[in-house]
C-alpha cells in the first residue's frame, strides 16, 4: 500500500499554494530530521538557509552511510532525494539544525527548522534514535515532570521564533519528537504561542495528567493533532487529553511505529475507528503497570535497567548488537553485582509487569474504558 514515498510521487508536483499544508506533510518533515545534516544546514547562529534540493545534493555528495540505527528507517535518504526533486518540497529552506547527545544527563536531542514558503516555518523535532541515552530519556517521561530533551525543545523554539519573529509556526515530530513538539508549543511565551498554526504528534508519547489543566495547554485546544497506528506502543504511552486519530499501517505490532509504514490516500492517512485489540491490550497493561508503581519505584527500575544495558560500555543499540556476546556477559555480571535492594526493586517491577500482562489477557484484551462494571 502507498506510504509517504508514494505521496511524493503523487503530489510532489503540487506546491502549497495549490494544495495547502496537510497531515501527511507533517510526517514527511518529521522524518526528514532523522538525517544527519551537520555541515550541510546552518546551526543556531541563524545563518544562511539552504533549500531541500540543495541539501539533498550535498547529502548525496557527502556519501554519508545509509545505516541510521536499528529504529531509524533506511528509506530516509530516499525521502530526502525525492523531496529535493519535487515542486512541493524542493524550494523549502532549512536552517537551525542541532544534534547532540549527553550520556551523563540522559539527553538526546535534534531539531531543524523548515521554512515552508507559505508564510510559516515548521519546527521539526527528532524522535528517539539509536542511542541508549535517548531510550532512557523516553522511560524517564513516566517519572519526571520534565525530561532534558523537553527543556532543550522549549529553548530551541524560543530561540528560533525570536530570531524569526514574523512567520507563523507549525511544530511536529515523530515518536519522542511529537512529545517535544507539544511540550514546546505549550510552554513558549504567549506572544509566540499566538503565532502557532498547528502542532503534530506522530505516534509521540503523552504526558502526566497535570499538564492538561494548565492554561497554556488549554489555549492550544483544537490546534494539536495526534496520530497513532492501530497497534501503537509508543504513542499511547502516558496520557493524551486531545483526541488521537488512529491510522492504518502495513506493518505488524511494534513495527507500526515506523512512519514509512503508515498508509496514505491522497492528502491524508488512512484513518481507522479504533486501536487494534493488541493495541488496546498494551495500552491497558502498560497504564495499569505504571499506576501500580510509585514514582520512586519507576526511577529505581529505569536506573537499574539502563545500568545493566550500558554495562558493556555500549552507547547505542547498534553497539549492543555488534558484540552481542560481550554485551550479554557484561549484563549478566552487572545483574549479579547489584546490591540486594536494587536487584529486588528491579525484579519487583519486572514481576509486576508480567502479572499485569497476564491479568489483562485473562480479562479478554478489553481496554479499561470499555470494560463492563
Amino acid at each position: 500500500m502507498a506510504n509517504i514515498i508514494n505521496y511524493l510521487d503523487w503530489r510532489g508536483d503540487l506546491t502549497l499554494a495549490q494544495a495547502p499544508f496537510n497531515e501527511v506533510d507533517s510526517l514527511v518533515l518529521s522524518e526528514l530530521v532523522y538525517l544527519d545534516f551537520q555541515g550541510i544546514v546552518s546551526g543556531m547562529d541563524g545563518g544562511d538557509t539552504i533549500t531541500i534540493a540543495q541539501a539533498a545534493q550535498a547529502f548525496q555528495k557527502s556519501e554519508r552511510g545509509t545505516y541510521l540505527g536499528i529504529f531509524v528507517p533506511t528509506q530516509a535518504p530516499l525521502l530526502l532525494e525525492k523531496m529535493g526533486q519535487s515542486a512541493r518540497f524542493g524550494h523549502m529552506e532549512l536552517s537551525h539544525f542541532v544534534d547532540y547527545i549527553d550520556n551523563e544527563h540522559s539527553l538526546q536531542f535534534a531539531a531543524m527548522t523548515i521554512h515552508t514558503g507559505d508564510g510559516a516555518m515548521f519546527i521539526a523535532y527528532r524522535g528517539t534514535d539509536d542511542s541508549l541515552a535517548g531510550w532512557k530519556e523516553d522511560f524517564l517521561i513516566s517519572c519526571m515532570p520534565e525530561i532534558p530533551a523537553q527543556k532543550s525543545a522549549l529553548l530551541y523554539a524560543k530561540t528560533v521564533t525570536t530570531q524569526i519573529p514574523r512567520k507563523k509556526i507549525r511544530l511536529g515530530g515523530h515518536s519522542k519528537g511529537g512529545n517535544l513538539a507539544v511540550y514546546a508549543a505549550t510552554f513558549v511565551p504567549y506572544k509566540m504561542q499566538h503565532r502557532i498554526l498547528h502542532v503534530y504528534s506522530n505516534d509521540g508519547p503523552g504526558f502526566h495528567h497535570a499538564i492538561f489543566d494548565l492554561p497554556q495547554h488549554q489555549r492550544l485546544e483544537g490546534r494539536i493533532s495526534t496520530f497513532v497506528p492501530a497497534s501503537s506502543v509508543v504513542g499511547i504511552f502516558m496520557q493524551h487529553e486531545e483526541d488521537y486519530t488512529v491510522i492504518k499501517s502495513n506493518q505488524l505490532g511494534f513495527l507500526q511505529h515506523d512512519g514509512f509504514s503508515w498508509e496514505v490516500l491522497g492528502s491524508e492517512f488512512i484513518h481507522l475507528e479504533e486501536l487494534s485489540k493488541g493495541g488496546q491490550y498494551f495500552d491497558q497493561a502498560m497504564q495499569s503497570w505504571l499506576d501500580a508503581l510509585s514514582i520512586t519505584q519507576r526511577e529505581q527500575f529505569i536506573e537499574s535497567l539502563f545500568h545493566i544495558l550500558t554495562a558493556s560500555g555500549a552507547q547505542t543499540l547498534g553497539d549492543m548488537r555488534t558484540d552481542a556476546h560481550k554485551t550479554a556477559l557484561a549484563m549478566v555480571r552487572a545483574t549479579v553485582d547489584m546490591d540486594k535492594p536494587t536487584r529486588d526493586a528491579l525484579l519487583h517491577a519486572v514481576g509486576l509487569l508480567f502479572r499485569t500482562n497476564l491479568q489483562v489477557r485473562r480479562e479478554g484484551w478489553h481496554p479499561w474504558w470499555k470494560r463492563e462494571e
